[in-house]
């Protein structure tokens, strides 16, 4: 795709994200379109958001699931850049009516960077040593292609479906607790609907981020010092709206809840 394709998609993607609509899939409308395409026009779509006074504040892998690629027939994981205002404190209400327009929550484990992390080349040993901490996490994904009907180069180019997210309100060390055997339990409205580990994500969480350095190092995009990373769900993903209650809690780490409004 030529770079005015590429900037007009951006800015359709970041209209259709502050309108609160959706757009047929850029895979039916543009044979030709790569991931690296699509990267190209998440950059231009993050671009639009920070010139309207967002801050990006971290990184996400998504679809590293087997549940949630198998929900989404999309089978490869994803990446995108969270900014500020897309991040909520535990029990602060999450106001996803008026912010999101088909919302789905996962549970995930956000990782905190104390060093930069600069791919390729980057190891496990490397993200278990840049890494200050680890949070419980409740993502929100959103997508601007209707219906969810997405490929990878789709969820790719709409900034990885990036909605909202949640950080708990404990934090341990990545090493005092086993990240691929952590267990993990979501409630919604008072009842359990979904069970995982840390296995679930590409085999552990550590791999995801370890993936998603050396991934965005390909485009010179390094994973910075106080960075949130969001590591990708370990469950599948569950449609919420206005009322609905939500905890995530994870063996040896702890627990995040949002209500949704």
């Amino acid at each position: 795709m030529d770079k005015n394709l590429i900037q007009q998609c951006g800015d359709e993607l970041y209209q259709a994200l502050t309108k609160r609509e959706t757009l047929r899939p850029l895979t039916e409308r543009f044979d030709d379109i790569t991931i690296e395409d699509a990267y190209h026009i998440s950059l231009r779509m993050v671009e639009r958001r920070v010139e309207a006074g967002a801050r990006i504040i971290g990184k996400k892998i998504g679809v590293t699931s087997k549940a949630v690629q198998n929900m989404l027939n999309v089978h490869q994981p994803d990446f995108g850049f969270l900014t500020d205002d897309m991040a909520f404190s535990q029990g602060e209400e999450m106001p996803i009516s008026e912010r999101l327009i088909q919302p789905k929550a996962e549970g995930e484990i956000a990782f905190i960077l104390k060093k930069d992390l600069i791919g390729p080349g980057i190891t496990n040993a490397d993200v278990l040593a840049a890494t200050e901490c680890v949070i419980p996490c409740f993502e929100v994904v959103d997508s601007r292609i209707e219906d969810w009907k997405i490929k990878i180069q789709d969820t790719v180019a709409d900034n990885a479906s990036c909605g909202l997210f949640v950080l708990g309100d404990k934090a341990v060390s990545p090493r005092q607790v086993d990240l691929s055997t952590c267990g993990m339990v979501v409630e919604k409205n008072g009842q359990i609907i979904s069970t995982g580990a840390g296995a679930a994500a590409l085999g552990s969480p550590v791999n995801c981020v370890t993936w998603l350095a050396n991934t965005l190092g390909e485009f010179g995009i390094p994973l910075k010092a106080g960075e949130v990373i969001l590591s990708g769900s370990l469950v599948p993903l569950e449609p919420v709206q206005a009322g609905d209650f939500m905890t995530v809690s994870i063996g040896g780490i702890g627990s995040a809840s949002v209500r949704f409004t």
